[in-house]
């Protein structure tokens, strides 16, 4: 069963786990620090997961992931950036795509929030094929917008909007 619940204390050392796993940070934003501590976890459990509407992935009573949704401001305000990781383990198996309808409806029964949108890097197919397969659209294609390790990706923006 997969569930969409607030972070706690108990998940700092799964966050640690599934954190310093290369395959799983290969196409995450550098804000999430290299090595990935247990400060690092906690502070994510007590402040940073509480800044957005951030949700741990439980996956029938394990921390499987995050998911969440950060509001634009100003006059992006009634937009909001999806983002999500899934431990390894836990691939291909629809978790994330059950995750991202769960979050979604979440959002926009809950909030003012009209327009979703996600960014992904080029190479992250799995990725794409998800927004694609919860109703996003591709909007646009920024080349070289993402560097990395030495490395630039094209960004690949999607969209969702929500219905009247």
């Amino acid at each position: 069963m997969i569930t969409l619940r607030s972070f706690a204390p108990a998940d700092v050392p799964e966050l640690v786990k599934l954190l310093n796993d290369e395959a799983v940070t290969r196409f995450l934003s550098t804000k999430i620090p290299q090595p990935y501590t247990p400060d690092d976890a906690t502070w994510w459990v007590e402040e940073g997961s509480l800044l957005a509407v951030n949700r741990a992935i439980e996956v029938n009573g394990k921390l499987a992931g995050c998911i969440g949704v950060n509001r634009g401001e100003f006059e992006y305000a009634r937009s909001g950036e999806l983002g999500y990781w899934l431990g390894a383990d836990f691939w291909q198996q629809g978790i994330a795509s059950a995750a991202a309808r769960l979050i979604i409806t979440q959002v926009f029964e809950d909030t003012d929030i009209e327009r979703l949108f996600a960014t992904v890097f080029s190479g992250n197919q799995a990725s794409m094929a998800l927004l694609r397969k919860v109703g996003f659209t591709e909007e646009a294609v920024l080349q070289r917008a993402i560097f990395k390790n030495g490395q630039f990706y094209n960004s690949h923006i999607f969209s969702l909007l929500k219905q009247a």
